[in-house]
Parts: C-alpha cells; sequence; structure tokens
C-alpha cells in the first residue's frame, strides 16, 4: 500500500492555476504529506481532435484511480462564466464509478480558482466545483478566518477557497497573500487527512 497523498487536480490554460496547484503542494509537503499534481487534457468541439498521452510539460493527466486511493483532494479550475472549465468538469462527469462504490465518501476536499478580473465569477466557480465533491460525500475544507491572509488580501482570497487574480492579459503573479491562503488551504487538507487517517482506539 502505497503512503498516503493529496490529489492536487487541475486544468490551467495560461499557467496561473497550475502555478496556485504547486503552492498548495508545497502547503501539503510542508504539513509532511506527499501531494500528488495531475491535470486533465483540453476537450475540443472537433470531435478528431485527440491529445498526446503524456502533456508536453507540466503534471501528468490524471487517473481513476489516481482520485480512488487518495486521501484528500484539492481541486482547480480558472473560472469559465462563473463555472468550472469543460475539460475539469468533463473528467469529474466520469467519476460515476467512483460514486457508485462510495470511495471518496468521507475525505477532506477543497477547491482553487484563478480569474482575469477582479470580480470575474471567483466565488460561484468555486462552489460550483463544492457541487460534485459533496455528491461523492467528501468533507468540504474552506480557509477559516483565522488565516490572516484572508483579512488583508486586495487580489484573491476567499473562506470557498484560495483564488487568484491574473488580471486582463492573464500575467499577474501570484502574491504573497494568494500564496499564503494556497499554502494553508494544501497544510488544512494534508492535517485533516492525517488525522482522518489515524486508526481510532
Amino acid at each position: 500500500m502505497s503512503a498516503p497523498y493529496i490529489l492536487v487536480l487541475y486544468y490551467s490554460r495560461h499557467g496561473a492555476t497550475a502555478e496556485m496547484a504547486r503552492q498548495i503542494a508545497r502547503g501539503v509537503e510542508m504539513a509532511g504529506l506527499e501531494a500528488r499534481l495531475r491535470t486533465v487534457p483540453s476537450v475540443s468541439s472537433d470531435c478528431e481532435a485527440t491529445a498526446p498521452a503524456i502533456p508536453e510539460d507540466g503534471a501528468l493527466y490524471v487517473e481513476l484511480d489516481d482520485l480512488k486511493n487518495c486521501a484528500g483532494l484539492a481541486l482547480g479550475s480558472p473560472t469559465r462564466f462563473g463555472n468550472m472549465a469543460a475539460p475539469l468538469k468533463y473528467f469529474i462527469d466520469g467519476t460515476s464509478s467512483l460514486w457508485l462504490t462510495g470511495e471518496l465518501v468521507g475525505k477532506p476536499a477543497g477547491v482553487f480558482t484563478s480569474t482575469s478580473s477582479l470580480h470575474g465569477g471567483q466565488e460561484s466557480t468555486l462552489l460550483s466545483m463544492l457541487l460534485p465533491l459533496l455528491h461523492h460525500g467528501m468533507l468540504v475544507c474552506g480557509l477559516p478566518y483565522s488565516e490572516g491572509a484572508l483579512l488583508e488580501t486586495r487580489g484573491g482570497g476567499t473562506p470557498y477557497g484560495p483564488s487568484h487574480h491574473a488580471g486582463a492579459d492573464g500575467k499577474r503573479k501570484l502574491d504573497e497573500h494568494e500564496i499564503a491562503l494556497c499554502r494553508a488551504l494544501g497544510q488544512r487538507l494534508a492535517a485533516t487527512a492525517a488525522k482522518l487517517e489515524t486508526p481510532r482506539g
């Protein structure tokens, strides 16, 4: 049996969500657990389009077993009209087999997002990602206001999960508060998963 890990699963088009994923993974590792970074391929309206089996760069593509065997999940997507991006939803829509067997019930989960505008649907996107996780019976881990960066941020950051304001050109880097909140989610997921893994006696 492999060591417990937190799956950090995301879709990123321009790199901001991927950077958030790396910061969340850093938080997981700071809390003493392994982080497994995974992504999903793009979807296309062209029915003949195919993606390479291994991405040219970045994280590997997720497999159902990555999700089935994780001790916890961080799910991330850029905002698409106030909702998660289609490639991520396409993968989530294909997890019925895990729902039928209750594989994810009782595991901690959190969500994160990036938008080009400051009020571009961050909170609704985070909530849209939580819906399927609740259907799977996962335990939602948000960000409490005891995280100082949540009160001080001038960019992204919500109690529903970390967020990032990437700017109209998508090039604004994560600021110190956004990084702190990403790492805080990673630490929170790892600490919760560790407590849940502890045998009861």
